[in-house]
């Protein structure tokens, strides 16, 4: 009797911790494996829109500088339209990866984002839109992206 006795101590002191260090485990694995899916969601969404502006070439949308003005009002509207999904998309990346005290994988998929945001920023055509698509927007974001594309802008005159 006495060893089984001893046997549910031993499992107490050393179970209950096991258990708790499991648990904490398979929760940050959990929380991995979910910013992993929504880094890969949003990855997607922006192939999409890559293919979308690829649809719409006609447009010039991968440009430095801003396309010729003699664009039609429809090309006009598409380019204006496809702009703002491309801020919401951004937007979206923002609000699902973004936070200030970003480390190791979080950050480096943060970094990827803000990458495609400093390259659409260089483009005139884009940068010059900016603004008006804001309106509305979350505010930190807009902060964000309209300091990415001034630092974008200086950087091309």
């Amino acid at each position: 009797m006495f060893w089984l006795e001893a046997l549910s101590y031993v499992v107490t002191i050393l179970g209950f911790p096991a258990a708790i260090l499991v648990f904490v485990f398979e929760q940050r694995r959990s929380n991995a494996n979910e910013e992993n899916e929504l880094h890969r969601q949003l990855s997607a969404e922006y192939d999409d829109f890559l293919k979308l502006v690829l649809d719409n070439s006609d447009l010039l949308l991968l440009r430095r500088l801003q396309s010729p003005s003699n664009l039609s009002e429809e090309q006009l509207e598409r380019r204006d339209i496809i702009f703002r999904m491309l801020v919401s998309l951004f937007e979206k990346a923002y609000i699902i990866l973004y936070d200030d005290d970003l480390g190791g994988d979080a950050k480096r998929r943060w970094l990827s984002w803000e990458d495609d945001m400093q390259e659409w920023c260089c483009k005139e055509d884009f940068r010059n839109a900016l603004p008006a698509m804001l309106v509305g927007e979350d505010d930190a974001f807009s902060q964000h992206i309209l300091a990415i594309a001034a630092s974008q802008d200086a950087g091309a005159q």
